[in-house]
C-alpha cells in the first residue's frame, strides 16, 4: 500500500508539474514552414515572442486559459488535502475530498482542452503547414493522469 501511494504522489507531482509546464510554455501549435509557434498567451516567431495572438480576443481562447489555470489550481489543492489526509483522517473517507478534487481537476482540463481542439488545432487556424506542439501533447497526456489519479483515489478511500 505504501509503494501504491508512493506512485500515486509521484504522477501527482508529475501532472502538476507538466500542466504547469503545457499552460505557460507557448507550443501548443507549431508551423512547419516559418519557425514559430503559437500558445495561450504569446504568439513567437524566430525566437521573439510578442504579446498579440492572431486570435487573442476569442472567447473561446480566454476560456481556454481559464480552465487550464483551474485546473492547476484544482491540482495543486489536491495535492495537498491527499497529504493532509494521509495523517489526519480516518480509513473511511481518507482520500474522498482528494480524489473528487483531482476528478474536477480532469474535468477543467477536459473542457479547455477540447475547446481549443475544436477551435484551433483542426480549423480554420490548423493548416497543412502546422503541427500540434509538445504543449497540446502534455495537456493529453495530464488528462490522462488526472482521472487515472483521481479514480485511484476513490477505490483508495475504501482501504
Amino acid at each position: 500500500m505504501l509503494v501504491l501511494l508512493a506512485g500515486i504522489f509521484v504522477v501527482h507531482i508529475a501532472a502538476a508539474i507538466m500542466l504547469f509546464v503545457s499552460t505557460i510554455s507557448n507550443v501548443w501549435m507549431v508551423s512547419n514552414d516559418v519557425a514559430s509557434s503559437v500558445g495561450l498567451w504569446k504568439n513567437c516567431t524566430s525566437g521573439d515572442c510578442k504579446d498579440t495572438l492572431t486570435y487573442g480576443n476569442e472567447d473561446a481562447l480566454k476560456a481556454v486559459q481559464a480552465f487550464m489555470i483551474l485546473s492547476i489550481i484544482f491540482c495543486v489543492i489536491s495535492l495537498v488535502v491527499f497529504v493532509f489526509q494521509l495523517f489526519t483522517m480516518e480509513k473511511g473517507n481518507r482520500f474522498f475530498l482528494s480524489g473528487s478534487t483531482m476528478l474536477v481537476c480532469w474535468f477543467c482540463i477536459l473542457v479547455g482542452v477540447s475547446i481549443y481542439t475544436h477551435h484551433y488545432a483542426h480549423g480554420e487556424k490548423f493548416t497543412p503547414t502546422n503541427h500540434h506542439g509538445y504543449c497540446f501533447i502534455l495537456t493529453w497526456i495530464c488528462f490522462c493522469f488526472t482521472f487515472i489519479i483521481g479514480i485511484l483515489y476513490m477505490v483508495l478511500r475504501k482501504k
